[in-house]
């Protein structure tokens, strides 16, 4: 079975790539754990961050942005003493500053799942990438999200961290067309 050679490695890569990385995904609660774990891997390998999920998801009260809203020094001191989550201050601030900002969309009427798939006129934009050499690490739409992203409140989304989050997201399809998955994500 072909892959994308990005996911070769370990098994729970494999996985990830085989069953969630590049199917849509519209759920708003799934929307708002992807975009903080894609900016907790920035100077990191994503591998990193997908074998802290589990520790992440925990720590972060399942990524609630109601609980993460209100966490205080407290709270943040226990997030920094986790050995199972990455440990950088600016990012576990990013999450609490990105629960504000996703609370603040909700409030204003809009929901996380339209604001981010309207970068891609609500519709994933299939690719037919014939290698890894032609996958660009950001896009002008990616450049779009980000700015929109900021100006709403949001931290850690800098146009390849989004970039990274619509390929995860199933906004863009970055399988390769050489890839099982191709095919699988297109419907």
């Amino acid at each position: 079975m072909q892959r994308c050679p990005w996911c070769e490695g370990f098994e729970l890569y494999r996985h990830y790539h085989d069953t969630e990385w590049g199917v849509p995904l519209r759920d708003e609660r799934a929307l708002f754990e992807l975009l903080n774990l894609e900016g907790a891997q920035a100077g990191l390998s994503w591998s990193t961050v997908l074998k802290k999920r589990e520790h992440y998801r925990l720590a972060f009260d399942h990524f609630d942005p109601e609980k993460i809203a209100r966490y205080d020094d407290l709270k943040v001191a226990e997030l920094m003493a986790n050995p199972g989550i990455v440990r950088n201050r600016l990012k576990v601030a990013a999450t609490i500053t990105n629960a504000q900002a996703y609370l603040a969309l909700r409030d204003s009427g809009q929901r996380l799942s339209d604001f981010v798939w309207q970068f891609v006129q609500g519709q994933p934009v299939q690719h037919q990438r014939q290698s890894l050499a032609e996958v660009p690490a950001q896009t002008p739409a990616s450049d779009t999200m980000s700015k929109a992203l900021r100006k709403a409140g949001f931290k850690f989304v800098g146009s390849t961290i989004c970039y990274a989050f619509m390929q995860a997201s199933g906004m863009v399809n970055d399988h390769l067309v050489s890839c099982h998955r191709h095919a699988a994500v297109q419907s």
